[in-house]
């Protein structure tokens, strides 16, 4: 059930979200989550700043009010759940975005004056890293 993955700074998609609270698919048949996969996975492959942020996914991260859904995580940082995008480009840069603040960061924690627009609004959770809570 579980399957290995890079353990530094990630952005983990729910590969099966909805692209809204109504529309499970798009007109060529593709979820919400997979066309933010893609998206961020070209996001990333085209910009260098976003080379040390792995972009992984798995299947329903049980936040499907909030469709297309990511959790951001990296080794002894607070970790977020983010949802609400509209999956494409200018969502794929401000997680990327947000993303590189935040493996910059000491514990996670990135001054709202550094958040990108596109992130705003989006956070759904925050969680402590194992062992940890936060103050």
């Amino acid at each position: 059930m579980l399957t290995r993955a890079d353990p530094g700074p990630a952005v983990v998609v729910c590969n099966s979200c909805r692209h809204s609270g109504d529309a499970q698919v798009d007109t060529g048949g593709v979820r919400g989550g997979a066309r933010l996969v893609a998206a961020l996975r070209d996001a990333k492959a085209a910009d260098p700043r976003y080379a040390g942020i792995a972009v992984q996914e798995m299947a329903c991260l049980f936040a499907c009010q909030d469709f297309c859904t990511v959790h951001l995580r990296a080794p002894g940082k607070i970790a977020y759940v983010l949802g609400r995008f509209v999956a494409g480009d200018a969502a794929a840069r401000a997680i990327l975005d947000y993303a590189v603040h935040y493996a910059a960061s000491e514990f996670g924690r990135v001054p709202f004056s550094l958040w990108p627009e596109g992130v705003k609004g989006h956070f759904i959770t925050r969680t402590p890293p194992p062992g940890y809570v936060a103050e």
